[in-house]
């Protein structure tokens, strides 16, 4: 297969992408300095010259969250391949721009100015912690740059020029904890990665949890550095809940599991991000993942015809990649939304690309139809609740069709097509 376009003379390219977690990336060099305000503000608003139309990624093929931020580069690869070969976008070919991000907020930064400032590029698409993508957001905001965030995430980001096409708490928490409450009892206990994701999605299980007949009956938020578990699991044990509701994240978090299965409690797991994004059930000796419930936009061991097409395609470009994980699929997608705004604008500006996507633009991809949703810039979507049994078998429990996400609308009077209030709201 040809290979995607690279601009020649960046020193930021992707020299040699990761099979998987804990394989360090080439080394790149760093960024430029920082243009002066005035400088920057008339690189930003320059037109986009005559060539490439030009696609920014921000992903981490190195760091505590490369396994993710390898699979969606992969994904995003693929895209932009099958876009090219099909005859681009208005006539024009699309050249990936795609530093390492080596998950460092601050390299986010340096390589966000970089992409807007030097490369020039017409749209950001990245980000897998939503540390890294509230680093980067508000220099979006700054340059109008028109910004995706293709991953799975707490919700609430309202914001002109951002984008959300993975799934959030309207689509997971609230079906979860609806079906855990009512299959399992009312006892919910929380374990969360402290930092915004973990924090905030732990407020929606806490609001879902009290609108089911539920009691959160213990909570604790641990840093993303910690790996010994012992005294959290000996408080699980302690509150006796009937629901495990855990968000924990990165590769050093991930050693909960394998502590917790050891420590042999027969209470189910409730998860909104493991199995779907780092495939721990893949990577983890059973039964570390046994009576795990997730509610998943999309895994590899989905089922229908697009979804099995896409796994098939995706590993025949990258047969050495383990898994294609639901943040994939969500990339692949966001980059063909953004792909069918750009034809139906019938330009690349910025302004006419979101009055596109405003407009109601949908593509049938590998989790389904995902529309979407103009008011609140995030993506109407099928959700699965899949199940992990005690030999890491996957099934699927229930499907919800077409979640859509309105809570920002109705709860918070939010209409971006009418006016951005550039916030993050909580539940």
């Amino acid at each position: 297969m040809k290979k995607i376009i690279r601009t020649a003379t960046s020193a930021f390219l992707v020299s040699a992408l990761l099979a998987g977690c804990g394989q360090a990336a080439a080394p790149a060099s760093s960024a430029a300095p920082a243009a002066s305000a005035a400088s920057q503000s008339s690189q930003a608003a320059a037109p986009a010259a005559e060539g490439p139309i030009k696609i920014g990624m921000l992903e981490d093929l190195s760091g505590d969250f490369s396994l993710c931020g390898t699979y969606k580069t992969h994904a995003m690869e693929l895209a932009i391949q099958e876009i090219n070969q099909s005859g681009g976008l208005l006539g024009r070919q699309l050249e990936l721009i795609a530093p390492d991000c080596q998950s460092d907020n601050q390299r986010y930064q340096e390589m966000a100015r970089k992409l807007i400032l030097d490369d020039q590029v017409d749209v950001i698409m990245g980000g897998f912690s939503s540390a890294s993508r509230e680093a980067i957001r508000p220099i979006m905001e700054e340059n109008k740059m028109l910004y995706f965030y293709n991953n799975q995430y707490e919700g609430g980001v309202a914001s002109h020029y951002t984008f959300c096409t993975g799934a959030i708490p309207e689509h997971q928490v609230m079906p979860l904890m609806e079906y855990m409450i009512e299959n399992f009892g009312p006892r919910v206990y929380t374990i969360a990665a402290d930092y915004n994701f973990g924090q905030l999605t732990a407020q929606w299980v806490k609001r879902a949890t009290e609108q089911y007949g539920g009691e959160i009956v213990g909570e604790e938020f641990l840093p993303l550095s910690v790996s010994q578990f012992s005294s959290s699991i000996d408080k699980i044990q302690k509150a006796q809940p009937d629901v495990l509701v855990v968000l924990l994240t990165g590769v050093t978090q991930s050693s909960f599991y394998g502590q917790w299965a050891t420590a042999g409690m027969d209470v189910p797991i409730a998860t909104t991000i493991n199995i779907a994004q780092g495939y721990e059930h893949k990577r983890f000796d059973p039964p570390a993942c046994a009576n795990m419930y997730v509610t998943a936009q999309f895994v590899e061991e989905l089922d229908t015809p697009a979804a099995q097409d896409f796994v098939e395609r995706f590993h025949a470009l990258y047969p050495d990649e383990p898994y294609v994980g639901m943040e994939a699929a969500a990339q692949y997608t966001g980059m063909m939304l953004y792909a069918e705004a750009v034809k139906k604008a019938g330009t690349t500006e910025t302004e006419a690309v979101i009055q596109a996507l405003e407009s109601g633009i949908s593509f049938d991809g590998p989790a389904g139809k995902v529309t979407i949703y103009g008011p609140t810039h995030h993506a109407i979507m099928d959700i699965w609740i899949v199940y992990s049994d005690n030999a890491h078998n996957i099934s699927f429990k229930q499907k919800y069709d077409q979640i859509v996400p309105d809570w920002l609308e109705k709860e918070k009077s939010v209409d971006l097509t009418k006016d951005s209030p550039n916030t993050q709201f909580t539940p």
